[in-house]
This record gives structure tokens, C-alpha cells and sequence, in this order.
């Protein structure tokens, strides 16, 4: 597969055209940024451990049922992907307290909630990234109707019923996670971006021990390390 023009740069990937005008290239990158990127760094080989996770969590995830935008992997940090018109809302799907959830709510921090909190947020840097609610993504047009909020938020609980279990086999728990879903050519809502510790918090099940971004985001080293560990996990 020819790789044509880059499309898109984000934080961690870069879009590539193809020969093929339904598929894209997406190739992972080695940047780690924080804050909506008020923190920036690099780490060797962090692209090609996320393409190596995400790609294996994918599969996990089409085994069960739900519809990815991955095709295939080309190389260490290449995917090949569906192209598809990506809804510009992140589904953040929590399990544990933490991060900005405890910081909006004083929830403390580790605290196992009593139910799986679905929240949507607004993909715009320049606002920040800003939680909205359903009526928010209807004046704005983010979906079409809303049965949609209601897919993505359905899909959202059915990739972390699915993805929480396999992780607790691993000795991990899934403290939240952030996935992105798209409208493929047939109007189908497919999950698509990635699935990574870019992602997702993950904390040793025994020792809560963060094996995350957040390592890179509050000054904890051993970023590669942790992303590592994790695929290790995934593969054992």
C-alpha cells in the first residue's frame, strides 16, 4: 500500500491518503503530550508500543463483536485503516476516580464508583477539550440525532464490560480510558484511533502502580517502561 499525502497530525499520529481513496495510513508517533499539549516530550519507541497495544486491544475487541476502523498493520508504528468521518466527540468511560473527575468533583481519588460513568467531551483544542452534555452536542451539530449519543455511549460501556474483564486477568485494573468513534462509508459508528496507555490509566492490580501516560504527565519516569509492562501483559 503506497503511502500518498499526509491528511491529518495530532498529538500522536499522523494520517496518510493511500492509492486506495477508503483506506488511510496511520502511523503512530513517539511524542507524549500533556495538558492539551502544555507539556510536551518524546520517547523512542512509544509509537510503536501503542501501535503494537492498540492493534492486539482492536482485535480483542472485533472478537466480541464491536466494529473497528483497523484493517491491518504495515510496520512497527503503521496501521492500515478505514477512512472515516471521525465524530468530534471523546467518549471517556471511568471505572475509578481520578484525574479531573476528582478534581471537578472532590471524588477522592481511587475511589471505585458505584456504576460505569459515561461523559462526552468536546474535541476542540483551542477550547480545551470541554465535558458537554447531550443537548450541547445537539446545538452544535456533533451528531445527528439522539440515537447517536445513545450508540456511542452504549458502544463505550460495551468496549470497557469487554476490555475491563480481559485487563483484570492481567493483574490490571482499568482505571478509565478515552476512545473516539467514526461514520464509515456505509453509515456504520465504528470505533476508531487507538486504544493505548496514551488512552487509558492502568494501575497494577496488587500495587497501584501507575503504567500510564500518567507517569509522563506527573514526573514519574519510566514511560517506556510502563507502556512495555503493559504489552506484556496483553501478549502473556
Amino acid at each position: 500500500m503506497k503511502k500518498g499525502q499526509m491528511l491529518y497530525e495530532g498529538k500522536g499520529k499522523r494520517l496518510y491518503k493511500t492509492d486506495n481513496d477508503d483506506l488511510l495510513i496511520a502511523e503512530f508517533k513517539d511524542d507524549l503530550t500533556a495538558f492539551n499539549a502544555q507539556k510536551k516530550g518524546s520517547e523512542e519507541g512509544k509509537g510503536a508500543l501503542n501501535n503494537k497495544i492498540s492493534t492486539q486491544l482492536f482485535r480483542l475487541l472485533e472478537q466480541n463483536g464491536i466494529k473497528t476502523h483497523l484493517i491491518d498493520v504495515l510496520s512497527d508504528t503503521q496501521q492500515l485503516v478505514k477512512k472515516v468521518q471521525i465524530i468530534p466527540l471523546e467518549v471517556v468511560v471511568r471505572n475509578i476516580a481520578t484525574g479531573s473527575l476528582s478534581k471537578r468533583l472532590g471524588i477522592t481519588e481511587g475511589e471505585i464508583l458505584p456504576f460505569t460513568l459515561v461523559e462526552l467531551y468536546y474535541k476542540n483544542d483551542d477550547l480545551g477539550d470541554p465535558l458537554v452534555n447531550d443537548e450541547h452536542c445537539l446545538i452544535m451539530n456533533l451528531v445527528k440525532t439522539e440515537k447517536d449519543l445513545q450508540v456511542l455511549r452504549h458502544l463505550g460501556r460495551e468496549i470497557n464490560s469487554i476490555l475491563f474483564k480481559f485487563f483484570e486477568t492481567k493483574g490490571l485494573k482499568l482505571v478509565d480510558f478515552k476512545v473516539e468513534f467514526g461514520i464509515d462509508r456505509d453509515g456504520n459508528i465504528v470505533l476508531a484511533d487507538e486504544i493505548s496507555p496514551d488512552s487509558c490509566r492502568f494501575w497494577d492490580a496488587k500495587t497501584n502502580e501507575k503504567l500510564d501516560k500518567d507517569r509522563f504527565r506527573q514526573g514519574l519516569g519510566n514511560v517506556k517502561v510502563a507502556y512495555e509492562e503493559i504489552l506484556r501483559r496483553i501478549l502473556s
